[in-house]
């Protein structure tokens, strides 16, 4: 294998793989990319065995081959040496040599056949979106997502094909996130997919905002086409909650706020809140909504806020990060928020607006 690139052609796919490497391996394979040159073609692979990501860039090859070698390595070497450099690399015996200028680096490798690499993954149905849809749903609702729950199936995020539409949902047991887009093409047959936390947010990074990507559904893996990058995750084996279930009716008791203020109101308020439990307790009347928190050191907080409300006299209180997460992900200047009684889940949404739904639960205080 020997071919010569650019510093920055060889640097934008390494960057753009990357993230799935870790730092800390059981399988020392999986510290190292896969580097293929082929037809003029160099790609790379990374994968942690939940996430694969393969980048392509155009290079100069002299001969073809296929190698694996640290990517953290040959991405710190590439970032170290002078823009407009060339590099050349090339591989003798059990050594990759890369050169630039005056400098000379030799890398050891490890063979290609022992790199797992996840090939067909059987897709039952592909699905065409807009990168700035897809990006859309994972913004509205990636917040939600439970890190190191016991119940695996909620550390990700639920993707629902329905009809026409393509849903986003997320949870932790406290609060819900939902959002979906209609599609363009065709009516799909309905199927669940729970995307690992980790997909998501790698996904997330790569999205561009730009031209449409095909999302293929296969019965274990998500496989999506960008430009010049493959991403590949795993599916979790699980049952997702019925999240429907979960989402409370609009209710009659709906106060409608300023969501800049509401947000600021909220983000004052919870300076004084207890710090580990973050709780804040919505004292909402008709002539408006006072927020109150307290703390162990005996401290508190009071702020009252202009609303629309015609329902009845509720107190209830929330975590106030989870409140502050929904308005963050509410588009436009106003929020409605729903809520039948003290002892149940709130309704967060834009007014006018029922493509993104937020419900967070009521905390005790």
């Amino acid at each position: 294998m020997k071919f010569t690139a650019s510093r920055e052609a060889l640097l934008k796919p390494l960057q753009a793989v990357i993230g799935v490497v870790e730092r800390r391996q059981t399988m020392p394979i999986l510290s190292n990319v896969l580097l293929i040159a082929k037809d003029g073609q160099l790609g790379v692979t990374a994968t942690d065995l939940e996430v694969e990501l393969v980048a392509q860039v155009e290079v100069e090859a002299e001969s073809d081959g296929e190698i694996t070698v640290s990517g953290r390595k040959l991405l710190d070497i590439c970032r170290a040496l002078p823009e407009g450099s060339t590099i050349a690399v090339s591989l003798s015996g059990e050594k990759l040599t890369v050169r630039s200028g005056r400098s000379k680096f030799n890398l050891v490798t490890l063979p290609a056949a022992e790199f797992p690499v996840i090939e067909d993954i059987k897709a039952g149905q592909t699905i065409t979106v807009s990168q700035a849809s897809l990006g859309r749903l994972i913004e509205k609702t990636h917040f939600s997502m439970a890190q190191q729950d016991v119940r695996y199936y909620l550390n990700g995020m639920l993707l629902e094909t329905s009809g026409k539409y393509l849903r986003s949902v997320a949870t932790d047991g406290h609060r819900l996130a939902l959002c979906q887009v209609a599609l363009s093409a065709g009516d799909f047959e309905q199927q669940q997919v729970i995307v690992p936390r980790k997909g998501v947010l790698e996904l997330q990074r790569l999205l561009s905002g730009e031209g449409d990507l095909n999302i293929e559904l296969g019965s274990n893996h998500i496989r999506i086409q960008l430009a010049g990058i493959r991403f590949t995750s795993k599916l979790i084996d699980g049952r997702f909650p019925e999240y429907e279930r979960v989402i409370p009716k609009q209710s009659s008791n709906e106060l409608k706020a300023d969501r800049g203020e509401f947000k600021n109101a909220l983000q004052r308020t919870a300076i004084l809140s207890n710090e580990k439990y973050r709780g804040i307790r919505l004292v909402i009347r008709d002539s408006g909504v006072v927020l109150q928190a307290h703390n162990p050191e005996q401290e508190e907080a009071e702020e009252e806020l202009s609303v629309e409300y015609s329902g009845e006299d509720i107190e209830i209180g929330f975590n106030v990060n989870y409140l502050l997460d929904a308005l963050g992900a509410v588009e436009g200047d106003d929020v409605t928020v729903s809520v039948q009684d003290s002892n149940s889940s709130c309704l967060i949404r834009q007014p006018g607006n029922e493509d993104c739904t937020f419900v967070v639960m009521p905390m005790r205080l």
